[in-house]
């Protein structure tokens, strides 16, 4: 097979679910998703790309995505229920996330999940050329930088963890604590969206393994792994052209028009996930009705929640509670012909949640823990016309960087309800301020910028990012 000098190694490949008529793939796109964060700069670039395919049995035949090679890894059924239903998403993303759902500790998925890191760590040993850099993905895959260096010693290995990374006190619960620890040592580089999430690694390597540790560089077998946060961004010029586009531009009002003309538009969008706060958010929006705050006929709140996890009991356990409650707020609340939120649970196309972020005054982004958030980062470069207002969440890595924000504790509910109303009754200068200061911040903050940080840190010399897009900047 052929290999490449960069091979990027992630839990799924960036296809799209149904496939093309003609057999050519696709890039699958999805609100704060992997795919869609790296999209801007892997399909030029000579790269492969390691993943499974999303179904089950033998892995299929691929074709490339312009530049991109794609090499897809196999899972079984057993496999997709114990390795991705079961260790990564039922315990360590509640983990990770706070322990918002109480993780379980299965001992039968360990042996699962450690089996097929080995194969993905496998592919991507076959996928590199000699002295190549492979750049692992996220909590699925934490295994897969120890096993690529005992295969493949020469390589240069980088890991980056899109979702939080906990404090020792959480992650020691976890059964395997030390190996999963271990595994993400085999990198030479380990990424996190924020500068806590690094102390919380070096922390744990000195306390479970004894490894000593400076300005949060973890020394390790005679070399140095080193921790950094390289907060992820998304693809501003791209989000901009899209929101400029005029039958964008024609679809929202259109969708204001559909909506009723309302004086405000609240807009969530969401994948639906315990961990974004999507029922604090309904209890908040149910008591400022309740309490007279908000009145249906001028106000509506449109609630996309993207199906998610769907095969995992817990996921449709909180379906099911999401849309009872929406049903008890528009009984009590709705009108004929205008219900008090309208709740939406299918994917949208990138050009359909462009629009919706032009019709909305008020964006709503209240996860109770979040990695970054690209929703957020969305909605404001779509802003061109600087209006509009982004209630987020403090507990979102986006709050570190988006600080014009209205910044929130979404477990407070009288705070979220204070900070709702303050963002409904800003002044338009009071709103024009704060996203044109975001607005500048992303425009040199993007998911370029974001690869091309941290390239160059994980080689050193910069020739990794050199086919990069767009001109390089000077780290910060």
């Amino acid at each position: 097979m052929r290999q490449s000098s960069l091979v990027v190694v992630a839990n799924r490949l960036p296809l799209d679910d149904n496939a093309a008529l003609d057999g050519a793939s696709e890039w699958r796109r999805s609100p704060g998703g992997l795919a869609s964060a790296l999209h801007a700069f892997l399909p030029p670039i000579p790269a492969t790309w390691v993943g499974w395919a999303g179904g089950v049995g033998p892995a299929p035949t691929l074709p490339d995505i312009g530049s991109l090679r794609l090499r897809p890894v196999p899972l079984s059924v057993d496999e997709l229920r114990e390795y991705y239903e079961g260790f990564a998403n039922s315990t360590l993303w509640p983990l990770y996330h706070d322990a918002v759902q109480q993780p379980v500790f299965h001992r039968g998925w360990w042996e699962t999940y450690r089996a097929v890191n080995r194969r993905f760590a496998e592919a991507a040993a076959e996928a590199a050329e000699p002295g190549a850099a492979v750049w692992v993905q996220d909590y699925h895959l934490q295994l897969v930088p120890q096993m690529l260096r005992e295969l493949r010693p020469d390589l240069l290995i980088g890991f980056f963890m899109h979702v939080p990374f906990p404090p020792p006190e959480l992650f020691m619960q976890l059964p395997r604590r030390v190996e999963l620890v271990r595994g993400l040592l085999g990198a030479d580089l380990i990424g996190f969206q924020r500068e806590q999430a690094a102390h919380n690694m070096a922390q744990l390597a000195e306390k479970l393994i004894g490894t000593p540790t400076a300005d949060d560089d973890i020394e390790v077998d005679g070399r140095t792994v080193r921790t950094a946060a390289f907060p992820v961004s998304i693809d501003v010029a791209e989000v901009r052209a899209l929101a400029a586009r005029p039958d964008v531009v024609a679809q929202a009002k259109q969708l204001r028009r559909d909506l009723g003309q309302p004086k405000r538009v609240l807009l969530s969008v969401d994948r639906l996930d315990y961990t974004k706060g999507i029922e604090h958010r309904l209890t908040a929006y149910r008591e400022l009705l309740r309490d007279g705050h908000v009145k249906v006929r001028d106000t509506v709140l449109v609630q996309v929640a993207v199906p998610s996890r769907e095969r995992v009991e817990s996921y449709r356990d909180l379906r099911d509670r999401i849309e009872g409650e929406v049903g008890r707020i528009n009984g009590e609340f709705g009108r004929v012909g205008e219900p008090a939120i309208h709740y939406l649970n299918q994917a949208f196309e990138r050009s359909e949640l462009a629009a919706l972020y032009r019709t909305a005054d008020v964006m709503v982004v209240t996860p109770l823990r979040d990695g970054m958030n690209l929703v957020a980062k969305e909605f404001v470069a779509a802003r061109e016309d600087g209006a509009g207002a982004l209630v987020l969440s403090e507990f979102a890595g986006a709050a570190a960087e988006l600080e014009q924000a209205f910044l929130v504790n979404p477990h407070d509910l009288d705070g979220l309800k204070e900070t709702l109303l303050r963002a409904m009754e800003a002044k338009p200068d009071d709103l024009k301020v704060r996203m044109t200061a975001m607005r500048k911040h992303l425009a040199k903050h993007d998911i370029v910028a974001w690869a091309r940080d941290y390239l160059t840190a994980l080689d050193h010399t910069g020739r990794l990012a050199e086919t990069l897009p767009g001109k390089p900047r000077k780290r910060r």
